[in-house]
Order: C-alpha cells, then sequence, then structure tokens
C-alpha cells in the first residue's frame, strides 16, 4: 500500500487519487492499532483538500473512521472542526460549480481575476508533476539545476495566487463559490459571549455535532444513525402540514418527537446553552428539512400540554405555553462556517432606500408558453415545463402593502402584478439602493420531473421577449444588490424538496431542500442574509400576514431574528396560532444578528421577553 501511495504521489500529486490512497492506507494502520501514524496521514488528506473540492468529493464514508477518533478525543476539537470544513456534499458541489461557470464567464473585475486564479492553479499544477517526474530519475547536475529553477517558478506562481486569492475575496461572488479554510480560533474571534455556534456532520451513517462559544469546544456522537433521524424528521414534518388532495392539511403537532429528537441533538449542550442568546446552527442531512426553532427544550411543558389537550375540554391544537427552543434563542442558520464569517464580517448595506417589495405575479392564459427550465434539452418533449397552473395561483401582496405601509412609502416601492417580471428585476439597474428585498411568491426547487435538470427560481410574471417568468438562481447571482436582508416569503424554498430533489437541485444549508442555490446565489449578487419559509406559509388566521408585520413593527432598532422571534412569540402565545405550522417556518440563513430597521426599540415588545419585575422597574 506505501508502494501504490508513492506511484501515486508521483505521477498525480495532490489528487483524489493520492487522497484516497493516503486514506485507505491510514484506515487500515487504525485498524491495525498504529493510531499515530494514522492520523498523521488522515491529517494530510484534510491539509490538502482544504479549498479544493475535486481533492476529496465522495470520499466521506473513507474517512469516517478518522471522524471517529477525533469525537473521542476531548482535545482534538480543533482538528474535528478544520476536517469537517472539506465535507461537501454533491448537491452543494454542483451549486458552486454553476456559479463558478458563471463567474467565470463574466467580464468584469472579479471575473477576470477568478480567471486568473483558475490559471495559476492549473499552471502550478502543471510543474508540479514535472518537478515529481524529474525526482524519478537520475539526479546530475543538470537535473537538480532544473528541479531548482522549477522550485521557484512553482513558489513565485504560489505567491502570485496568494495575493490573487486575497483580493477574490473582496469580491461577494468569490465568496459564494470558493471553500476557503476557517480556522476554530478565527471563528471564536467573529462571535460574541452570547453566542454559540454549531455544526452537524453525518459521516459514513454516523452523526456528530461540534458546539462553539468563545471558550469551550465540545464533539459528541448523536444517539441516532441518519436512517433514524430521517424518520423522525419526516414524523414531526407529517404533523405540521401535508398536502393531500391537492390541498395543505395540519394535524395536532408531534410534541413529544420533537422533545426525543430535541434530546438527542442538543441535550449534551443544553446547559451552555441556556446561557446564550444566538444559536447559530450549520445542519446536514434530514435537519436541512426542518427548522430547529420548534425542538422542545424542557420535558414539564410537554407533560403539560399533554395533560391538557387529554381532559374533556382539552385542544389538542393549542401548545400556548410550550418551551420551545426558539422561544427565548434567536437562531441563524449558516450554510458553511466561513459564510457565516464572512456575512458577519461584511459591512452594513449602503443602500439609500430601505425596501423592495415584490410578489403577486400575473396569472397567465391558457394559451401562453409554459416556461422551460434553464438547461433543458432544446428538443425536450415537454416533460421539462413547469405547467401553467404554476403561474395561476398567485401569493397575495398583502404583506408587502403593509410592510411598505410600516416603513414609509416615501422610502419604499412595490413591484407587483405584470411589473413583476424576471426581465424587469434583471433590467433594473437600481436595485442596489434598496436594504430588504421582499419576494412574495413561489419558488420552485424541484425539477418538472425526475428526468429534468433543476435549477431553484422564483416565479415572476411573464415580460417580453426572452422572459420565461422564472428568476433562476444562476440570473440572481448576476444581480448587484447592497441588500442586509432577502425575504423569500410564502416560497416554501427552504423545506419543500425531498432529499433526491436536493441533489437534482444542487443545494447544501442550507440540503433536503434546494435552498442552498438559492442563498449562495443571493450572497453572492451582494446580499448579507436570507429569511426563507420551510413549508407553505399560512394565510388561516392572518397568521403569515401577522407574523411579516410583527417583524416589520417590532423590527426596529434589533437583530434580524430578535425581531423575528418576537413576532413569533405573538403566535406562540395565541392558542389559535400556538401550533408550529404557523410561526416556525422562516428561517434566517446568514447573520441574524445585523440590525434589521434602523431606530429605536419598541418598548412594549421589549417587556414581552423581559425578566420579571422589568416592567415595575421601568415605570
Amino acid at each position: 500500500m506505501r508502494d501504490g501511495l508513492d506511484l501515486l504521489s508521483i505521477q498525480y500529486p495532490e489528487t483524489r487519487a493520492v487522497n484516497a490512497a493516503k486514506a485507505r492506507l491510514a484506515a487500515f494502520l487504525l485498524r491495525n492499532g498504529e493510531e499515530a501514524d494514522a492520523r498523521a496521514l488522515y491529517a494530510e488528506v484534510v491539509d490538502s483538500s482544504l479549498g479544493k473540492q475535486s481533492a476529496i468529493t465522495g470520499m466521506t464514508n473513507q474517512l469516517a473512521p478518522y471522524f471517529a477518533l477525533l469525537a473521542e478525543d476531548p482535545t482534538a476539537t480543533g482538528q474535528f472542526f478544520k476536517a469537517s470544513q472539506i465535507l461537501v456534499r454533491p448537491g452543494v458541489a454542483e451549486t458552486q460549480a454553476v456559479l463558478a461557470r458563471e463567474l467565470s464567464g463574466g467580464t468584469d473585475e472579479a471575473a477576470r481575476m477568478f480567471r486568473q486564479s483558475i490559471n495559476l492553479t492549473r499552471n502550478i499544477e502543471k510543474l508540479r508533476i514535472r518537478f515529481s517526474a524529474l525526482g524519478r530519475v537520475e539526479q546530475t547536475a543538470q537535473i537538480r539545476a532544473q528541479r531548482d529553477s522549477l522550485a521557484a517558478e512553482i513558489e513565485a506562481l504560489e505567491r502570485s495566487q496568494q495575493l490573487t486569492q486575497v483580493r477574490l475575496a473582496e469580491f461577494p461572488q468569490y465568496r459564494a463559490v470558493s471553500d476557503r479554510f476557517l480556522s476554530l480560533d478565527n471563528l471564536r474571534a467573529t462571535m460574541q459571549p452570547s453566542e454559540a455556534y454549531m455544526r452537524m456532520s453525518i459521516i459514513g451513517g454516523d452523526i456528530f455535532m461540534f458546539y462553539t462559544d468563545q471558550s469551550v469546544a465540545k464533539i459528541y456522537r448523536v444517539p441516532l444513525d441518519e436512517a433514524a433521524l430521517d424518520a423522525k424528521v419526516d414524523t414531526i414534518r407529517a404533523s405540521i402540514s401535508v398536502l393531500e388532495n391537492g390541498q395543505y392539511v395540519t394535524y395536532p403537532f408531534d410534541i413529544e418527537a420533537a422533545r426525543s429528537l430535541y434530546s438527542d441533538l442538543f441535550g449534551p449542550v443544553s446547559d451552555q446553552l441556556a446561557g446564550k442568546s444566538h444559536l447559530i446552527f450549520e445542519p446536514d442531512g434530514a435537519m436541512l428539512r426542518l427548522p430547529i426553532n420548534l425542538l422542545v427544550a424542557d420535558q414539564a411543558s410537554v407533560s403539560t400540554y399533554l395533560a391538557r389537550s387529554e381532559a374533556i375540554d382539552g385542544d389538542p391544537f393549542d401548545f400556548s405555553g410550550v418551551q420551545w427552543l426558539g422561544k427565548t434563542l434567536d437562531i441563524s442558520t449558516a450554510v458553511s462556517a466561513r459564510a457565516f464569517a464572512d456575512a458577519r464580517k461584511a459591512p452594513q448595506s449602503d443602500a439609500s432606500r430601505q425596501y423592495l417589495g415584490m410578489g403577486r405575479n400575473e396569472p397567465v392564459l391558457a394559451s401562453t408558453k409554459a416556461a422551460a427550465v434553464r438547461g433543458a434539452q432544446q428538443n425536450s418533449d415537454g416533460q421539462c415545463q413547469w405547467p401553467l397552473g404554476q403561474w395561476n395561483n398567485p401569493i397575495s401582496d398583502r404583506e408587502l402593502q403593509e410592510a411598505r405601509s410600516l416603513i414609509g412609502a416615501e422610502n419604499s416601492e412595490l413591484l407587483t402584478g405584470a411589473a413583476f417580471t424576471d426581465s424587469a428585476i434583471l433590467s433594473n439597474d437600481k436595485i442596489s439602493e434598496y436594504r430588504i428585498l421582499h419576494f412574495a411568491t413561489h419558488g420552485l426547487v424541484t425539477a418538472p420531473s425526475p428526468s429534468c435538470p433543476a435549477k431553484p427560481a422564483l416565479l415572476t410574471s411573464f415580460g417580453g421577449q426572452g422572459s420565461d417568468g422564472l428568476l433562476a438562481f444562476d440570473e440572481i447571482f448576476d444581480l448587484k444588490l447592497d441588500a442586509d436582508v432577502i425575504i423569500l416569503s410564502a416560497c416554501d424554498t427552504a423545506g419543500k424538496a425531498s432529499i433526491t430533489a436536493t441533489r437534482e437541485a444542487g443545494v447544501s444549508s442550507g440540503g433536503g431542500t434546494a435552498l442552498d442555490g438559492l442563498v449562495r446565489s443571493f450572497i453572492g449578487a451582494g446580499g448579507r442574509s436570507v429569511l426563507a419559509s420551510h413549508w407553505p406559509a399560512p394565510d388561516d388566521f392572518q397568521a403569515t400576514e401577522r407574523l411579516i408585520n410583527g417583524l416589520f413593527s417590532d423590527g426596529r432598532g434589533r437583530s434580524i431574528t430578535e425581531a423575528l422571534r418576537l413576532s413569533q412569540l405573538d403566535l406562540m402565545s395565541d392558542p389559535v396560532t400556538s401550533h408550529p405550522f404557523y410561526w416556525a417556518g422562516f428561517a434566517l440563513i446568514g447573520d441574524g444578528a445585523r440590525l434589521f430597521l434602523p431606530g429605536a426599540k419598541n418598548a412594549a415588545a421589549s417587556l414581552d421577553t423581559a425578566p420579571a419585575g422589568t416592567e415595575a422597574a421601568l415605570k
């Protein structure tokens, strides 16, 4: 095995083939008790794979023994966090590849430097192969001189590459497609004392949780395998909203399953979380389909609910009083640690206007041609076209109107009906003038049929020639935005897709969803964070309208996640809307600690969650 590794290293230096051989050898050594040598080889695989998707793709299972080993070592938290950053789901790689091609084909400075970086990488690899080949022949003075010359040339190109990547890091489009390494110390440096960061990693069917705050880090294995996690999430999702006979139906929420899943995932760090106000969570697997704010943080409130609902006059849909995880904790979702750190470091928007609301697409006539999915074959049989019915059920623009009235008409604008077209958005050179972009429209996150390519897209009205009524994620990537938050309301963009659809659509978080394609596109276009829904936003009891209105009315002077949580609390405490279907669907992807709206805080909203005695003290 060592001889084979040596041959591969000479012929194909720093490639996936070499990493795979190292991982096989490391696993063999580990099985035979040579742990130190095995860890050294695994560490080499990790170091050579950081920032190189092609060097690790398809090798996750081969690294499972290394992660299991690190999880048992309390001193290996930094190594575990480092190694976890090379775990790239296939859907993410596909999304980034599409966006990288989009960036490479551009004409601006970011595109030019990106092409330069690609060429430098290729030239460096070519020279390394020549350098290795010269090492296999007799080392005459002439050969040694050639190797010295190549080494100097490689070093010069690597310096140029480092400078190029430093400059590229200034462009959000590059940050959206790159896999730059972030150390645990650097992540902690971006965090506040009241914050915690948690990452879930599924490797070889096993599930690991990583926790860190500014001073403490911890790794533990979850007492579930991947299949069991899928089953639990499916059970919970089925009690939130399911599609039956063309209509979404809600059943009594499975509070016991939500409590059990909290204990599995967060039980070992519940004491640490009790002292935090903001949790940044990076999900994996089935948890990409479920917001964690609806998990139940204590058993007492479960027992109280069960006793109350089993009474003669009990209401099984009344969940008021339940201690949800999101009741006292602001929650952000991260697609990666590096993406979160980038979002935190990004400056506040310089946009001159506060709000642009877009939605309520224009229905289409039966004679209108259906939109083809981008990337489909030109001579397709029609299976890769969305049916016109998708456009004939527009989302109401009530929440857009209300948000505009709360912010002020002089500082906001609406784009609805026939004006809300993909071509109008793509040609709008003033879209960078808005801090908040709000889309109230359907999200198409799967392919029309399994044989078709999928591209996450937002549904719009049809425009003129060339319009297909879809704002696709690669088109979003080319927008020039300066927005602190993008709201995707009533879109079902964060939770509709199955695991299979996730792989089709190119998804990260942000999997089990096509969310990552949309998120990376908006971040690459210049957005800082995205607020998206995990299921179709409910109209019953004006729940979504109340949630969005509360977000804007309570959002002045507050962070995005605090404003969202306060708005959700109003629905949680109302027995009629206390079911998670009405309040838990929205997730903030990015840095939720960013300011939502400038201005003074709403004192009444502050009292809703203030410690006991605060109201008397203020009086």
